[in-house]
């Protein structure tokens, strides 16, 4: 019996039986897309394919996560960089070491080839412009005038420059040519900044020096962002150029331009003379460039990427904050809460109480 029975399990079904599971058998199957396909540029957002995941799907944009979204982004979708992040445990010491010994060799050799009379070139530099004219207000404008073009011209080639020599030694020749001019620019200035045709006189004004001072402070916290890493400034890390997008940056885009209108602003009306007056319309015009310069090279680096978060930002101060175009986040205060900004206000400080210090620098150069 138990034979019996599994020779009826083991033997194939009746014909009739085979031929009405067939169809089921031979239905087709529905084609398998990849679970990471994208989506052709043609198809709308709301029929595209997503991964199931806990979090949204990012891309790597600019050296930071953006979030896949239609192109607008949101106040937690990044498509530039998370600025002033420092993390204790990614640093090196060897890498500040390294920092140090370059910005020992820098100041030293700027001082004997730049500053130093007795060695350096800076003095005849200085003396070569002064000669054009007796107006200290017109060897001011010319000395930021020749720092404009070689700083914004060097800016500008930067691209084609790292192509040729590389990143680092670029950085170096933009910092070495940059440095002492910058640095003649502000000497003159400490040293002339009474001369001219007095203005106005408001020192004797209550408030007026705690309103020039808070500017000057305030000032400072937007002319850092420049740069959030230093390492990157001597070279030690290789430069890039960043797409910054968060704290400073969420109020301005251009906070460099925003600080230095402000320090001219609160100097020029602590001063009161021709040559502050000379001096401001120098650096405002100059970061005003900077403004359409720093704009077409993120474009031309970043494409789509920058014009996400051009939207989404603003030049003025505030502006695409109160008009609802940047969004900030709930805890939007932790991105100051870091120390690249936390540095910037101890170093602030301190360079009002070096004031003293500075000035009798200045003097000693006959600049």
């Amino acid at each position: 019996m138990a034979s019996h029975l599994r020779l009826h399990l083991a033997a194939p079904p009746p014909p009739a039986l085979r031929q009405q599971h067939l169809p089921r058998l031979r239905l087709p199957r529905p084609p398998r897309l990849p679970l990471l396909s994208l989506p052709s540029p043609a198809v709308p957002s709301s029929l595209r394919p997503r991964v199931l995941s806990p979090a949204p799907a990012r891309a790597r944009v600019g050296g930071a996560e953006a979030e896949d979204s239609d192109g607008e982004g949101d106040a937690g979708g990044l498509v530039g960089e998370d600025s002033a992040v420092f993390r204790l445990a990614d640093q090196r010491v060897a890498s500040w070491a390294y920092f140090a010994g370059i910005l020992s060799v820098v100041l030293y050799g700027l001082n004997v080839l730049w500053i130093d009379p007795a060695t350096g070139v800076g003095t005849g530099f200085l003396d070569a412009v002064a000669a054009l004219s007796d107006s200290p207000e017109v060897v001011l404008l010319l000395l930021t005038l020749i720092f404009a073009l070689v700083h914004s011209g060097m800016a500008s080639l930067r691209e084609t420059g790292e192509k040729i020599i590389g990143e680092r030694a670029y950085r170096v020749l933009f910092a070495g040519i940059s440095l002492p001019l910058a640095l003649s620019t502000i000497v003159y200035f400490i040293n002339h900044r009474y001369g001219g045709v007095q203005l106005w006189d408001v020192k004797g004004v209550s408030g007026v020096h705690e309103l020039v001072w808070l500017s000057n402070f305030v000032s400072f916290l937007f002319l850092y962002p420049s740069t959030f890493n230093l390492l990157e400034v001597a070279a030690v890390d290789k430069p890039k150029l960043h797409m910054w997008e968060t704290g400073i940056m969420r109020i301005t885009r251009h906070p460099q331009f925003v600080g230095q209108v402000i320090w001219c602003l609160a100097h020029t009306l602590w001063i009161g003379n021709s040559v502050a007056v000379a001096a401001s319309v120098g650096l405002i015009g100059h970061h005003a460039f900077g403004v359409w310069n720093g704009d077409r090279r993120l474009a031309s680096r970043y494409g789509e990427a920058f014009d996400v978060l051009k939207k989404r930002t603003s030049v003025v101060p505030f502006a695409a904050i109160i008009d609802g175009r940047q969004k900030l986040p709930d805890d939007y205060y932790k991105e100051f809460i870091r120390l690249p900004y936390i540095t910037i206000v101890a170093l602030t400080l301190g360079a009002y109480f070096a004031h003293p210090l500075m000035q009798a620098a200045s003097y000693r150069l006959p600049w």
